[in-house]
């Protein structure tokens, strides 16, 4: 018999939604991502590209466009509001209404003061950035098409907008169109079949770069409203543009899934004038680009086919390394998935339901790596349907199965499990204290609920029938205004561990209710922590693969710790691109520190060498009895290729 019986899930029919739009802070290297359910998550570039953020998606919400205006983050939908996003509490601030009809595109001028939005009823509305909201201030000369795209000139003094067969420019301080640009509907084309511009730049020479339906990237002089250039690239529409911050990179996204690069270059070695040249073509997607976002080192795009993909430019980075590696998000870098371990019952989150399955039970025993036959199959218990239009953002299910919670931005849920899962009931009293959460977690004996809130503090409530008991609120250090994103219990019942975004751990004594200890700040962010149950040592993993024990009773980092620090993880386990999204432990041996990702299971042994690793990968375990030092060599090439390399 293997060292562990393993449950194979393929019951959990999670799909991401596609890719409306993007925005990157090139200010904070943060990439905010707007998905067609009106979700929107953001990429902290600068800590390995981990998704530290995810606001829930709301019924009404149809997100076309989003910018930043310096930490701020704004979006533009159908629906013909402007929405400033509250980033901290991970929830819309406030909605203006435009007046104008759905709108389709959202722009801000280089000094950060003027929002500009393109609507259907065909005015750009200009809106002054004020310190707390935004206020309108002017309407441009209305023109007979609606909005489609629209970028300003980066001295804030001209804007170029896209519609119908033309583009517009148009001087933002009188609000008069000045030059018509027509847009050709390119050759054997229906004179019916009207050209949309879906996309424009306007760069700092005056050159104004569209791409339209009829799969045309055309360069234009906005001086003097004349045609340069027009490349060809597809047969269908090209989507989307985006350019490089210095001007001399550009890329198209086609809804043929590709994406096209021109760069600003001389024709020949001897000649000092330039033009945009078609350069490279990238094929990562399998349906429409939708969105593009073009950093200094790499070029990122989403669509249709729901995946985010950074492709880096090779010219900007150093062959055969990690930064030159292509990453593709498929899944969220946070567990959708609670298990509680006693009752046998999973726990899966959907934007707007929940489902309850049992877990299959085997029959015999079998050999290592082999499979056991099945005694009695999964079996869906329950599918609870959220109430009101606010997509679910947390859930959690008590280890003994007789529990279930879940938060949106506007309400909580607290429901009572009964006979064996099969019959549920809400629990209709709860603490006023009790409010949305932006994380939950049951203590360890289904005792205790605790849920983050706002400012990093945490609500604990005892779980009582018919009703619930308030026992109070843990708070951090003052100043503290981050979400917290990882909640985990130890499993004598007197810790609680957080972390927030702002890479803060704090530990609190649940028997006092009060902060116990802050563990030392790391600059990367916490993607999963658990407390072992014996040693009550807190094992902390990082977006950048680094790992740290903390002694809660000594407050300070272990001997293990400083010595795997000082020694250092291989180079190949710290190239990973997917984060460690869940850490346990192994009841059977309190040396072994059990860690998983999207892809793969890894056990560290801490009485070996260093470290000793144990791979779950297709369909086999593979057992290596080394220091991770040198064990990435050692394993099998289908794994080492597939997990450990670039």
């Amino acid at each position: 018999m293997g060292e562990f019986k393993v449950h194979r899930i393929r019951f959990f029919d999670y799909m991401p939604s596609a890719i409306r739009a993007m925005a990157f802070s090139t200010r904070t290297e943060r990439l905010a991502l707007a998905r067609a359910d009106g979700a929107l998550e953001i990429f902290n570039f600068s800590d390995n590209y981990f998704q530290e953020k995810v606001l829930p998606g709301h019924d009404g919400r149809a997100v076309e466009a989003l910018c930043w205006v310096g930490p701020r983050l704004f979006s533009a939908g159908l629906n013909g509001e402007i929405t400033e996003y509250d980033l901290e509490n991970l929830r819309p601030r406030y909605t203006v209404d435009a007046y104008g009809g759905p709108i389709w595109t959202i722009g801000v001028n280089s000094q950060g003061t003027l929002l500009a939005v393109g609507c259907e009823d065909g005015t750009v509305k200009m809106f002054e950035v004020l310190k707390e909201r935004i206020q309108f201030q002017r309407n441009l000369d209305r023109q007979r098409g609606r909005i489609i795209s629209l970028s300003w000139h980066p001295s804030g003094t001209l804007i170029a907008a896209g519609m119908m067969d033309m583009i517009r420019i148009f001087d933002a301080e009188t609000g008069r169109a000045t030059h018509r640009l027509v847009v050709d509907r390119g050759a054997g084309a229906s004179k019916s079949k009207e050209v949309v511009v879906w996309s424009i730049a306007f760069l700092s020479d005056y050159t104004i770069i569209s791409s339209d339906s009829a799969g045309k990237v055309q360069i234009w002089d906005g001086l003097n409203g004349t045609l340069i250039r027009t490349h060809l690239i597809t047969k269908w529409d090209v989507l989307a543009l985006s350019v490089s911050q210095d001007e001399s990179s550009l890329v198209a996204g086609t809804s043929e899934g590709t994406v096209v690069q021109f760069q600003f270059l001389s024709s020949t070695v001897d000649r000092l004038d330039k033009d945009w040249v078609r350069t490279r073509t990238f094929k990562n997607h399998s349906h429409d680009v939708r969105a593009l976002a073009h950093t200094e080192t790499a070029v990122v795009s989403g669509g249709m086919d729901t995946q985010l993909v950074v492709r880096p430019l090779l010219d900007k980075v150093e062959k055969n390394t990690r930064e030159s590696a292509i990453r593709k998000v498929s899944f969220p870098h946070r567990s959708l998935v609670c298990c509680a371990k006693k009752a046998g019952v999973l726990l899966f989150q959907f934007p707007d339901h929940l489902e309850l399955w049992r877990l299959g039970e085997s029959d015999g025993y079998g050999k290592p790596g082999g499979s056991l036959p099945v005694k009695r199959g999964p079996e869906k218990l329950i599918q609870l349907k959220r109430k009101g239009e606010d997509h679910i953002c947390c859930s959690a299910l008590s280890p003994c199965g007789g529990w279930l919670a879940y938060s949106t931005v506007t309400s909580f849920r607290l429901y009572r499990l009964l006979n064996g899962s099969i019959s549920i009931c809400k629990v209709s009293k709860l603490p006023k204290d009790l409010r949305p959460a932006h994380q939950l977690c049951f203590s360890t004996d289904s005792s205790k609920l605790f849920a983050s809130s706002s400012n990093s503090s945490v609500v604990v409530v005892a779980l009582n029938e018919p009703e619930c008991k308030y026992l109070g609120t843990l708070k951090a250090k003052y100043g503290c205004r981050q979400p917290v994103h990882l909640l985990s219990a130890s499993e004598n019942g007197k810790w609680l561990a957080t972390a927030n975004t702002d890479c803060e751990v704090h530990v609190y004594n649940l028997d006092k209710l009060k902060l116990h200890c802050t563990v030392p700040v790391y600059g990367s962010c916490p993607t999963a922590m658990a407390i072992h149950p014996t040693t009550s040592n807190l094992v902390v993993v990082h977006a950048d693969q680094q790992i740290f024990e903390y002694s809660l009773v000594k407050k300070e980092y272990t001997e293990w710790s400083r010595r795997l620090q000082k020694q250092g993880l291989h180079s190949l386990w710290l190239e990973r691109d997917t984060p460690i999204t869940h850490v346990t432990f192994n009841p059977k041996n309190p040396a072994h520190i059990i860690v998983q990702d999207l892809f793969m299971f890894c056990i560290i042994d801490k009485s070996l060498h260093l470290l000793c690793v144990s791979l779950l990968e297709d369909h086999s375990l593979v057992v290596v009895e080394r220091p991770l030092l040198d064990i990435v060599s050692q394993l099998p090439a289908p794994v080492r290729q597939k997990k450990f390399a670039t």
